[in-house]
């Protein structure tokens, strides 16, 4: 896949965290982008040894700062012909504790990238959202753009405003920017506060993998390489004013995860425990990516079994990713 010849100058914001370092890395191997501006504030769930590999190449620039700064957003905008933003606060049990840093960041800062876009008559602006926004399903069915939002935690009420904000923009100013709602990520590099390599790091440590509940909350999963290819294709291709649902069709209860997890380490099933639940847990998570198929062409490359197998081998084999101290 090749980016057109406008996009050539890239912003991506958030490009030290999770996925923006894989799409990052992703789009120098496998585009035609011509330079690439890593925006990043290198908060706690960032790092900047994500992208150690490409730091020489003459195509990539980082530049430590924040999204809520507008002269630096201008900055950066003005010459640009594309910006791709990942810059969130994303952890459902910190919004629970306190939502005052998700607002900032989800909310503030995206109306911020928007008027500096409109500024400086940004082509292209992608939002990076998530399929939270919609809420919790019940057992049958999937999530289509058209689901109406009903978000459940402060982190996706947040994301679901910044969601709003941007199809303000489209419609009132013409602002040509399109949202990814995707399914939850999985990969190497993914910070240890997520389920995963949470659950990973506390079985290697011979810790206890603790479930909300009673572990059958429903999650749709996709593989960060996945991901990454998918938002490069609506980069590419998407048409403004859009969302885009990206997803692998991979539904899994977290017990399914953790007993998956526990077989692929050798632990026994006694490393399983169980906690009260969460406020506000959603119940179930299905993504209907039919509109990105049929209209853009992406499909997921990747099997389950196989992504999660070398994403628990590469935890496996970077124990000081996992528990730096």
């Amino acid at each position: 896949m090749q980016t057109p010849a406008k996009t050539k100058s890239l912003i991506v914001t958030g490009g030290c965290g999770f996925i923006g370092s894989h799409f990052i890395r992703h789009m120098l191997a496998h585009t035609k982008v011509e330079k690439i501006v890593n925006l990043d504030l290198l908060t706690y769930a960032a790092n900047a040894q994500n992208l150690a590999d490409v730091r020489h190449d003459p195509r990539y620039t980082f530049v430590h700062g924040d999204i809520c700064d507008f002269d630096l957003a201008i900055h950066l905008m003005t010459g640009a012909d594309a910006i791709v933003n990942f810059a969130a606060e994303s952890h459902v049990d910190r919004s629970i504790h306190d939502c005052a840093e998700f607002v900032r960041t989800n909310i503030t800062g995206v109306q911020n990238l928007l008027d500096a876009a409109r500024k400086t008559s940004l082509k292209r602006f992608v939002q990076i959202s998530t399929d939270e926004v919609y809420g919790s399903l019940g057992p049958q069915g999937s999530f289509t753009e058209q689901t109406p939002l009903a978000p459940n935690s402060p982190y996706s009420a947040s994301k679901a405003s910044a969601d709003l904000l941007i199809r303000a923009y489209c419609q009132t100013y013409g602002l040509p920017a399109i949202i990814t709602r995707g399914a939850n990520n999985y990969g190497p590099c993914q910070h240890p506060e997520k389920l995963i390599p949470l659950f990973i790091n506390n079985l290697l440590a011979g810790r206890k993998a603790t479930l909300y509940g009673d572990g059958l909350n429903v999650r749709d999963w996709i593989f960060v390489q996945d991901h990454c290819s998918a938002i490069a294709n609506v980069l590419e291709k998407g048409r403004p004013g859009q969302i885009y649902n990206i997803g692998a069709n991979c539904e899994l209860t977290n017990l399914q995860i953790a007993q998956r997890l526990i077989t692929l380490l050798g632990n026994d099933p006694s490393h399983i425990e169980f906690v009260d639940d969460r406020p506000g847990h959603d119940r179930r998570y299905a993504i209907d990516s039919s509109k990105i198929t049929t209209e853009l062409g992406w499909r997921p490359q990747y099997t389950f079994d196989t992504a999660f197998r070398q994403t628990v081998d590469w935890y496996r084999q970077h124990r000081d990713w996992l528990d730096p101290s």
